[in-house]
């Protein structure tokens, strides 16, 4: 038995895993019928219980980590090297918790990686090595707005003339009504549901994340209304940027663009954030022409104070895992800090500095997920990610330009010509059917063939299909014929 699980783990290791991209409805439902109802007095064989994982409820997961055609949920894959360290991770079971020297290498492995990715996005170590290992894109935005509500509020008291503490230790009702001010807003275009939701749990409201765009493009923002909104003295302000936008893959800013922003931040005493969950792996990208309008999009994010990101989208490693990097390195302990437990204070250190995770994120207890990030990393090095990402657009910009030129379908969003189209394809090709009655179906009769999956989207309040491409088994010539085969299928039904 144990035999067979390696076997079947370096299978999904090596992409040579023979399973649909969904399961059937009869491996579903005899999952379904196999779960017991209540728990048992006496329990079972370790053989047994593992026979039912593997026979019964394996079957009915979908393949979106093991599968290159799975193109649903930005989901990237697990690379070799990240599904070794990441059983390690289970054998050994290390809680990344404190910084003590002699205690375990883990803290000093976690923050090593946090450099690494700092080398493949092309960031300043100098600046940016600081910063955690979280969840996902939605941990790291709490993590980045949680930071700047710290900090406009402290610019909001340096303007006043005012003394505050903390919020992380009085708590942002009190640090308002001291500062005469009625909230916090965050400004941002087509922001991910992840930026809002973070607003949500930090008190600072998910109806106080205001759209500032251009009335030409929903992306761009409006530079304009943005400094009237910055400018107001009822509320601080954070601006939140769009990094790669969840449909469409494209980007909110240039430099110029950012350079702009980043110096309204400063007039103002804003934070600067950038959600980078997939954008910012646009950075890996060299100086090649044929990526120039992608590399563009990613660049002048280094003038923000706070990026987040998705390991387990285009990094590809498992879920979960999300990475979080500030420019201000003592700022986090202000909110995130343990308090009363001088227990868990980072021991002494020859080396760098290493601060204790539990005080700067916001768990006290967390799983070694640095790991698997440190093991592909290493493994595939900055020209390994570099080639994975153009063969990810390369197979974006070749599914674009086959429904580009077919009738039944209508690639969004609509633009002046096929070549303006294919410049800033990133990852994601958005589109929908020319009829409406396939439209409403498009996505669903695409993952009926379960030859591949898309997810169901909107895009100017119609219904539209997305195919987000982030693993990294991706094969341009045999993933193209496979997902323009099937999409000729569904538009001849």
């Amino acid at each position: 038995m144990q035999e067979q699980i390696l076997q079947d783990l370096w299978k999904v290791a090596q992409g040579k895993w023979e399973s649909g991209v969904l399961p059937s409805a009869e491996s579903l439902a005899r999952a379904r019928a196999s779960l017991p109802t209540t728990l048992p007095a006496t329990g079972t064989s370790l053989e047994a219980v593992q026979r039912h994982i593997l026979d019964d409820i394996v079957p009915a997961f979908n393949g979106g980590s093991i599968s290159p055609n799975y193109y649903g949920f930005i989901t990237g894959g697990t690379t070799p090297a990240a599904l070794f360290a990441d059983n390690v991770v289970s054998a050994y079971d290390q809680n990344v918790q404190v910084h003590i020297p002699n205690h375990s290498i883990v803290t000093d492995v976690e923050f090593r990686a946090l450099g690494l990715l700092a080398d493949l996005f092309r960031l300043d170590r100098s600046v940016w090595h600081n910063g955690t290992f979280t969840t996902g894109a939605t941990g790291s935005n709490i993590l980045g707005l949680a930071c700047g509500r710290e900090y406009v509020l402290r610019k909001a008291a340096e303007k006043k003339g005012v003394q505050v503490n903390s919020v992380g230790e009085f708590g942002l009702f009190e640090v308002l009504h001291a500062l005469g001010l009625s909230g916090i807003q965050v400004l941002s275009t087509l922001p991910h549901s992840s930026l809002v939701k973070a607003a949500g749990v930090l008190g600072i409201g998910r109806a106080n994340v205001r759209n500032v765009c251009r009335a030409d493009n929903p992306l761009h923002f409006d530079l304009e209304q943005l400094e009237k909104e910055l400018a107001r003295t009822d509320k601080v302000s954070i601006v939140a940027v769009s990094s790669g936008e969840v449909n469409t893959g494209r980007f909110a800013t240039t430099k110029e663009h950012l350079l702009q922003i980043r110096q309204l931040c400063d007039k103002y005493g804003a934070w600067l954030h950038a959600d980078g969950a997939f954008g910012i792996f646009a950075r890996i990208l060299d100086d090649d022409p044929e990526f120039a309008t992608v590399r563009q999009g990613s660049e002048g994010i280094d003038l923000v104070d706070s990026i987040t990101g998705d390991g387990h989208k285009l990094l590809n490693v498992p879920y979960d895992c999300g990475f979080f990097f500030c420019r201000h390195p003592d700022l986090a302990v202000n909110v995130f800090q343990n308090a009363n437990a001088a227990y868990l204070t980072a021991g002494p250190s020859d080396g760098p500095v290493i601060p204790s995770p539990l005080n700067i994120g916001m768990e006290n207890s967390r799983r070694f997920r640095a790991l698997p990030v440190y093991a592909s990393l290493l493994s595939y090095g900055k020209d390994g990610y570099k080639d994975m990402l153009q063969r990810q657009i390369r197979l974006a910009r070749g599914i674009y330009d086959w429904i580009y030129d077919h009738p039944e379908y209508t690639p969004l969003p609509v633009t002046s010509s096929k070549s303006d189209l294919l410049d800033q394809t990133f990852m994601s090709v958005l589109f929908r059917a020319t009829d409406d009655n396939l439209n409403r179906e498009l996505s669903k009769k695409i993952n009926d063939t379960s030859r591949m999956f898309v997810s169901g989207t909107s895009w100017d309040g119609a219904p539209a299909t997305r195919i987000a491409i982030s693993n990294w088994r991706v094969d341009v010539e045999r993933d193209l014929k496979l997902v323009t085969g099937v999409l000729a299928e569904v538009a001849r039904q």
